[in-house]
């Protein structure tokens, strides 16, 4: 805390540059919390949150609140609009009832409630014996939804049958099944890619021998992937799609999404605006990563889990209205973004963008002048800075002068 805090108490975040106030934010949520805490209770567990350090031994955390109040929903709280503080309050109550285990460590009983709560379609009535009373924390990652204080587990059972779908145990119970076919085969069933990520991270899916514990950070990415494969071969059955340009967003995250009647490419560019939790500094950051027809060999690296989360619903899209194309997305993060919430934000803000009316266009020099003119009026920035950088546009450039020549 610098001398501006103490001068502004929260009062006016625009001294600092935010739209928000940091510290007020988590002394609402703390003061709420520390009020309820318990070091035992009965509650409702929707989801396990496993961690990756210390791999192959990680940290498993049955995540439980007392009452449950759709803690653990993105796709809801993406369609009723829910505000970053309204998600904060939310997950800020749920505990990480947390135990050691080794990622093939499957006969524990920890680890059979975890799998069960993880199979359950709603959240599973459990009772919860901690080795202390929880104080306040909230932890945020990069890709992973925050939740409540980690305590460690003492002891816990499940006091219901849980809801488990009939679909979701045969998969389970099939133990021949490849882990990757198994997430395509339920998400054309409509279980979503939350409950999909869940399934997988807790060792519920795949080949018998092949069946672990997977880090949740990692679970979300490679359900996000195994999916976006799948339809991509699809898509390039597909005739071509128009010059067409989309924008629109979700909690301070905004997309422009431009297709070109090319096929099959991708790329991300990511411009950080504005200040926030995880980006206190003036100026703009950008960064990038792209695939061709013929896909990736490596992670993308420089924007990570969301290069992957917003290339789904890109897919989706395609897949929807039956034609190929090739992509540059265009993410612009603001000060609006106050708190990483995970890339569940990305996924569906980029749901929200291709579910508006796309603006159609003769030319790619028409839509780029289109986009230039947004980015201008939207967030004052050239867009220079970007599209010189871009992959997709240079190998547009190269495939023009090619045809022409």
């Amino acid at each position: 805390m610098n001398i501006r805090c103490i001068k502004c108490k929260g009062r006016d975040p625009r001294i600092c540059g935010r739209t928000f106030c940091p510290i007020m934010v988590k002394i609402g949520a703390q003061k709420k919390f520390n009020i309820r805490a318990k070091q035992e209770f009965f509650g409702q567990s929707p989801n396990v949150f496993v961690g990756r350090h210390g791999y192959p031994e990680v940290s498993v955390g049955i995540l439980s609140a007392e009452e449950y109040e759709e803690h653990d929903n993105p796709s809801l709280w993406s369609r009723e609009n829910y505000s970053i503080a309204k998600i904060i309050r939310l997950r800020s109550s749920l505990i990480n009832s947390n135990f050691k285990s080794r990622i093939t460590g499957f006969k524990e009983r920890l680890m059979k409630i975890s799998k069960e709560v993880a199979m359950a379609e709603q959240p599973v009535d459990i009772e919860v014996h901690l080795t202390k009373k929880p104080t306040f924390t909230l932890s945020f990652e990069q890709d992973t939804i925050p939740h409540g204080p980690r305590v460690k587990l003492k002891k816990a059972r499940i006091t219901e049958n849980p809801r488990i779908p009939r679909i979701i145990d045969r998969v389970v119970d099939d133990i021949d099944f490849k882990a990757s076919q198994a997430i395509t085969y339920l998400y054309n069933k409509s279980i979503d890619e939350h409950y999909l990520a869940r399934l997988l991270s807790t060792g519920n899916l795949g080949v018998k021998k092949e069946r672990k514990l997977v880090p949740t950070r990692w679970s979300i990415t490679a359900v996000d992937d195994a999916l976006a494969k799948r339809i991509i071969k699809q898509v390039k059955e597909y005739d071509l799609y128009d010059y067409a340009a989309f924008f629109g967003g979700y909690l301070g995250n905004y997309y422009i999404a431009l297709f070109f009647p090319e096929v099959w490419s991708y790329e991300l560019f990511e411009t950080y605006v504005g200040r926030s939790t995880w980006h206190d500094s003036e100026g703009v950051t950008i960064m990038s990563d792209y695939e061709g027809y013929d896909g990736r060999k490596t992670y993308a690296s420089n924007t990570a889990g969301g290069y992957y989360a917003a290339r789904l619903p890109v897919l989706e899209h395609l897949k929807k209205i039956q034609r190929q194309a090739s992509v540059l997305l265009l993410r612009f993060i603001t000060g609006e973004y106050y708190a990483p919430l995970g890339v569940w934000v990305v996924r569906e803000a980029v749901r929200k963008t291709l579910s508006k009316k796309p603006v159609i266009f003769d030319s790619k020099e028409l839509m780029l002048r289109y986009a230039k003119v947004l980015v201008k009026k939207k967030f004052g920035l050239n867009t220079e800075l970007i599209l010189r950088k871009s992959v997709l546009l240079n190998n547009l450039k190269i495939q023009r002068k090619l045809s022409e020549y």
